[in-house]
Formats: C-alpha cells, structure tokens, sequence
C-alpha cells in the first residue's frame, strides 16, 4: 500500500511516496537500488511524463521478483526512486535501456543496506506522520461528501494512556490549550481513555497543526493519539 506525506529535511520540504508493507521484503531484498531523475520542468509540466517512467521502471525491476519499489522522494526537481534488489547485477542496465531516449538526465547507484536502514530513516513515515497521513484520508473522504472544510466546528480528538494519573495530567495541560473534556473512554487495549473536543475548521492546515500540538501533550504524558472525528459541514444546510 503507498502512501504520501511531507517532510522539511535541513529547512526543505521532501514530498516522499512508500510502499509501508514493503518491510515483508527485507530479508530476500538485501540491495538499495536509486535513481535520480532531474525534471525538465521546474513548474510540473512534466510530471505525467515522470510518473509513466517510474511505473516502467517499477515493472522493469520488479519483473520475475528481481527487486520490490519502496518509495519515491522528490527534493529541488529531482524525483529519486527506490528500490530493493535480490542482488546487485543488471540493474542499472536495465533502467538505462528505458531512460536512454527519454531526454531526463539520471543517476543511479546500488548499495547493499540489509537492515534496511535507509528506508527506516528515510523513507517510512514516524508515528507522528502516520496520523497526518489518516488525517489527510478522512479530509478527503468528507470533501467526497461536500463537506466545507473552512467552516468550523467541534472536533473530537481521543487519546489513550497505560495509568488513570497519566491521564488526568494530560487533560489539565489539554484544557488551557482550548480543549474541552467531553468523556471517559476505555478499549480493548486502554481501560484509561479520554475524548476531547476543540472547535475549529477541519482544512488540512489546520487539523495538522493541532494534531500536532496534542501529539506533543500526550507525548508528554507517554500516551497515544487514537484519531479524530466530526459530522459533516455542508455549505447550505
């Protein structure tokens, strides 16, 4: 399954693209296979074309399970695509045969990473960005559904904690940061649980910086964000 998310790297912003079941591989897949492609268009007029090469390189590699694609990175116009090998032979022939007559200028180099080191650090999303990436799902879902998303209204955000007292610290500092308590919550996994909720727009902005800051609370408190929810806000109604 790939996901997308962004990163800022040394004040950079790094679009990144992972295939986050791709660890299944690691043990048959010992070698990182990169390549580095320079877009010729700084404005993205020739994304399409970029996106129609990667795939060809993609089915290329991944052809009679020679090697497994595990994400791309794009940073400053170069789009950098990755990809684990059984073995380091032909590869970078293989990828020049299709390149030659594109008119992109490349590069390529092969490693051998058997921890997979590279794709921990650099490619796979940190908890943090995981619930980005579920937040960004649900405001696509509602904007499927019509839902305004500048229009304001209560959010529920739910956290989870091992101990009662973790727990009622992490709701004291929630609620000088514009929190509202609104339950006790318990699951399978968390006896103590709590729901709050804070009125605001569901934009991607600005859910993403206030998941962040409760993140960072309940971090705090060695707890675990669990999602948010809302109704739908349709213009009209």
């Amino acid at each position: 399954m790939r996901e997308i998310f962004s990163r800022v790297e040394d004040s950079a912003l790094i679009n990144i693209e992972v295939e986050v079941d791709a660890e299944e591989y690691q043990g048959s897949f010992p070698w990182l296979f990169c390549l580095f492609l320079k877009s010729n268009d700084r404005d993205g007029g020739c994304f399409e074309e970029l996106l129609e090469i990667k795939e060809s390189v993609i089915i290329s590699l991944e052809h009679q399970k020679r090697a497994k694609y595990v994400g791309t990175r794009i940073n400053d116009g170069w789009h950098e695509f990755y990809f684990y090998a059984k073995d380091s032979k032909n590869l970078e022939v293989t990828v020049s045969k299709i390149l030659k007559e594109s008119g992109y200028k490349y590069e390529s180099s092969v490693v051998k990473d058997t921890k997979w080191d590279f794709y921990a650090k650099n490619l796979f999303p940190s908890e943090l960005e995981f619930h980005n990436i579920e937040s960004d799902n649900i405001i696509f879902l509602l904007q499927e559904e019509g839902d305004e998303l500048s229009c304001a209204r209560n959010v529920e955000h739910y956290a989870s904690f091992d101990t009662a007292t973790q727990k009622e610290r992490f709701v004291e500092n929630a609620l000088t940061c514009g929190f509202e308590f609104k339950d006790d919550i318990s699951s399978e996994e968390f006896e103590c649980g709590v729901a709050l909720i804070k009125f605001h727009s569901v934009t991607n902005e600005e859910v993403k910086g206030i998941v962040e800051k409760l993140y960072e609370l309940i971090k705090k408190e060695h707890g675990y964000y669990e999602g948010w929810s809302t109704t739908l806000a349709i213009k009209g109604e």
